[in-house]
């Protein structure tokens, strides 16, 4: 990419805890971001300096021509995301997630907004049927927010083909880990990963960590997935918009490690790196968990010349317990 062909890009959930480390991603390569946020879960901690902030809701139609007006691209991350949640609620997801994204994409059409780059998600592919999985894998998801996600990809292939929108669908394994400089340190709010719960019980805030689930067929009798930091993903984000820009071609990618972490390997490095020994309790198995999720991520690093760099689980957890002490400061 040209030194000349930056970018002005609006940052749809720029406030959040992906959104606010893709918004600094961005920065740092030279574009220029704009974030867009209704603060329902994001935080005016994560606002970085000198970002120009925009208070809209995709749900208030009229709050978006405006703001994508004029942009070069959009970033969507807006979205409920909690699976659990999503199998009791439906209805509000497909509010929030699907017609949200319908009117994003509306406005991106309107406007003449040349490129889109879409928070996918690992869960489209559901029950892993073969491991690592790859962008081919049969797309099966097992709880509705997946499917939400599975749905806006296909509104996107077909934006693409009737407006010529030329769209990057990442499908993220976990996001974990916080900005390795510190600048950005704004929690989630209710996490329902194992990773903040770890870290809540380090901090005192939850008194103990469940893990659900101690006889899978894998090495320690715990689950195994694929945790990716942020900060890697946000830079996966800045390389997808810059090669839809010299390519002018769609496509969907995994953003993973392809490396896998029990849950009781992290706990074992939490309470090492934190030196505290936070009590753990196995419980029975939650429905439809697999016992291992890994990402083939082949495609990535050939196509976007992108590699991680901070997904070990010492940085992962070093990153967070400096978050965490930054907010409780």
């Amino acid at each position: 990419m040209s030194m000349k062909s930056k970018l002005k890009v609006l940052v749809v959930g720029g406030a959040g805890y992906i959104g606010s480390h893709v918004t600094k991603a961005l920065r740092d390569s030279g574009h220029h971001p704009t974030v867009f946020d209704n603060l329902s879960t994001g935080s005016r901690t994560n606002l970085l300096p000198n970002i120009p902030f925009i208070h809209g809701d995709l749900l208030i139609p009229d709050t978006l021509l405006p703001a994508v007006t004029g942009m070069d691209a959009v970033i969507h991350l807006a979205a409920l995301k909690a699976a659990g949640e999503s199998m009791n609620k439906p209805e509000i997801y497909s509010v929030h997630n699907i017609t949200g994204t319908i009117n994003l994409l509306n406005a991106v059409s309107a406007a003449q907004t040349p490129y889109f780059v879409f928070s996918s998600t690992a869960a489209v592919y559901g029950e892993p049927q073969y491991l690592p999985m790859d962008e081919k894998h049969p797309t099966q998801p097992k709880n509705y927010y997946g499917q939400t996600k599975l749905q806006i990809e296909s509104l996107l292939q077909w934006y693409d083909q009737l407006k010529e929108l030329k769209y990057a669908s990442l499908r993220y394994f976990n996001a974990a880990g916080y900005d390795v400089e510190g600048e950005i340190y704004g929690l989630e709010q209710n996490p329902n990963n194992l990773l903040p719960i770890v870290l809540e019980c380090i901090v005192g805030w939850r008194e103990k960590v469940q893990v659900f689930g101690d006889n899978y067929n894998t090495k320690d009798g715990s689950c195994i997935r694929d945790y990716i930091h942020v900060t890697d993903l946000a830079w996966g984000h800045v390389k997808a918009l810059e090669y839809l820009h010299n390519h002018q071609k769609s496509f969907t990618v995994n953003l993973g490690t392809a490396n896998g972490l029990s849950v009781f390997e992290v706990l074992q490095v939490a309470k090492e790196l934190s030196q505290v020994d936070f009590p753990v309790e196995v419980v029975s198995q939650r429905a439809g968990d697999p016992a291992v999720v890994l990402a083939k991520t082949d495609y990535a690093k050939e196509m976007l010349a992108w590699e991680t760099k901070h997904s070990d689980v010492h940085t992962l957890i070093e990153s967070m317990i400096k978050a965490y002490h930054a907010n409780i400061r």
